[in-house]
């Protein structure tokens, strides 16, 4: 798979390992990508999700850079950093061609609870994921990470072919 197409890495050294540097260079991106221009998805708004807002930080940004099931205690994971701006990215590909299979950026949908859906955006070797959650007249970037593993990788390729088996 070639990855030209994806921005370059956002790398932890380029902050001179300053924590608080590559947060708020982080941060930008993040803002960069979602505030101050929207990306489009099918006929539905994209918002984020605000709360629990945590240094003055979205919920959304957490979940892109971190780890963890508190809230307030997630933990960065540099894969999912060094990643925030293929987010964006990947949601504008998948949008040029959502009903296309294509050879950088695969999806599938799953349930989740009751009422929603989510999105998978894979890259084609299922290195990288996005979640987006479809709330129905609005959708949420819910999530984004590396996978790291063969056999994850694996599971997730099953999962998209159970989805488009004829």
């Amino acid at each position: 798979m070639s990855d030209e197409w994806l921005p370059e890495l956002l790398l932890f050294k380029d902050s001179n390992g300053v924590w608080p540097d590559y947060l708020e260079k982080l941060h930008q991106q993040f803002i960069l990508d979602f505030v101050h221009s929207v990306p489009q998805w099918e006929n539905k708004r994209v918002a984020l999700k605000r709360h629990p807002e945590y240094d003055g930080k979205s919920a959304t940004f957490w979940h892109m850079i971190s780890t963890g099931e508190d809230e307030a205690e997630r933990t960065p994971d540099f894969r999912r950093c060094e990643r925030i701006a293929w987010v964006r990215c990947m949601m504008d590909r998948f949008s040029e061609v959502p009903h296309k299979l294509d050879d950088q950026v695969i999806w599938w949908k799953e349930k989740k609870g009751a009422k929603e859906w989510r999105y998978a955006l894979a890259l084609s070797d299922f290195s990288y994921m996005v979640i987006v959650a479809d709330r129905g007249d609005y959708v949420l970037p819910w999530t984004a990470y590396h996978i790291e593993y063969e056999h994850q990788r694996k599971k997730y390729k099953k999962k998209w072919q159970e989805f488009w088996k004829p």
